[in-house]
């Protein structure tokens, strides 16, 4: 072979191996300039699904992809042996009030902290129970009503440190039949409470006294009373309006609020771009969502085994999912329940 041929072949063969390592530099180069948050999602997924909860909160903070991926997960798992034995009354503030029926045992509870509070004892029969702000804030007050007769109801109260709960009969000058299926909020320092027939009940802690007012219930179509009707009614409070939620399970929820100026209830067609949690025991009002979760309706019933719970769209004026069956009467109103994380949540973990 030429001396040509061979410096021809050995240009060739040079050039391929500089264009090899120059390849392989900028390879390395890539791979240098590439973090933790440019792991395939895949891989993320995989990672995190092998995290417990507080663990995964606190990777959701890392950076934007990661924090998209750690929501994505739909459901965690927290054992809470404190609560074996007792049932959830109500939730505020990141605290669950809870009672145990076979000791008559009463106490707060943060599943965040774990933190337990004991509160005097008190048997609690066919009636519900709320609490004012969070038992470490000063001026915390429980409250409960209780039916006696058709024209008096059994009021009781307690505050964290005390000995015992106070109890006082109120003469109710409208009708108000007080039962386990009414709703109570805290609101502008009074606890209101809806009867069963949808007529609202305030009781002032700081005065104690106790009055039905002249606003009749919410208008609903017929169809809304029908089978098991008591258990699709929920009640909440955002910045200092009461709102209210009918539902019916052939038809869409309808969502009242208190006119306290005209004392009448006016039906919204939007949330203005607020975020309902409705549950039987309690629920809450949130205004710093984004995206689909704004002027919105989340009701703590669930489906596809706990995955998925139901919500109701006010922009698109429908159920999510549509196929979906939304009669409370198939489904244990005290089973499921919204509760409110504190501000510093990952803090907390």
């Amino acid at each position: 072979m030429s001396g040509k041929r061979r410096r021809k072949l050995k240009s060739l063969s040079e050039t391929i191996t500089d264009n090899r390592r120059a390849a392989g530099e900028v390879k390395n180069e890539n791979l240098e300039l590439q973090t933790w948050a440019d792991l395939p999602a895949e891989l993320l997924e995989l990672i995190f699904s092998r995290l417990i909860l507080a663990e995964n909160i606190r990777a959701s903070v890392v950076c934007k992809r990661w924090h998209s991926v750690a929501s994505a997960r739909k459901t965690h798992s927290l054992e809470l042996p404190e609560l074996n034995g007792s049932r959830v009354c109500y939730t505020k503030d990141g605290w669950l009030l809870l009672y145990r029926p076979r000791t008559h045992r009463v106490f707060f509870f943060n599943p965040f902290t774990r933190e337990l509070i004991k509160l005097p004892r008190f048997e609690m029969t066919y009636q519900i129970v709320a609490f004012s702000c969070a038992p470490t804030s000063p001026g915390c007050v429980l409250f409960t009503v209780k039916h006696v007769s058709p024209t008096v109801v059994a009021i009781s109260t307690c505050y964290p440190g005390a000995t015992e709960w106070t109890t006082v009969n109120y003469q109710n000058r409208l009708p108000f039949v007080s039962s386990i299926w009414n709703k109570l909020v805290f609101c502008n320092g009074l606890f209101y409470c809806l009867s069963l027939t949808g007529w609202l009940g305030v009781f002032d802690p700081v005065e104690r006294t106790w009055s039905v007012l002249a606003v009749p219930p919410p208008k609903c179509p017929e169809n809304f009373f029908a089978k098991n009707w008591w258990k699709g009614k929920f009640m909440t409070e955002h910045e200092g309006d009461i709102l209210v939620i009918y539902t019916c399970c052939s038809e869409n929820p309808i969502i009242f609020k208190l006119d306290q100026t005209l004392m009448e209830w006016e039906e919204m067609r939007t949330l203005d771009g607020v975020t309902l949690f409705a549950s039987f025991l309690s629920s809450h009002s949130r205004t710093d969502l984004t995206g689909i979760m704004r002027n919105s309706v989340y009701f703590s019933k669930v489906r596809f085994y706990g995955k998925r719970c139901i919500s109701f769209s006010l922009d698109d004026y429908r159920y999510y999912p549509r196929k979906q069956c939304h009669d409370w009467g198939e489904q244990d109103p005290f089973e499921n329940i919204w509760i409110e994380p504190p501000k510093d949540f990952a803090a907390c973990m």
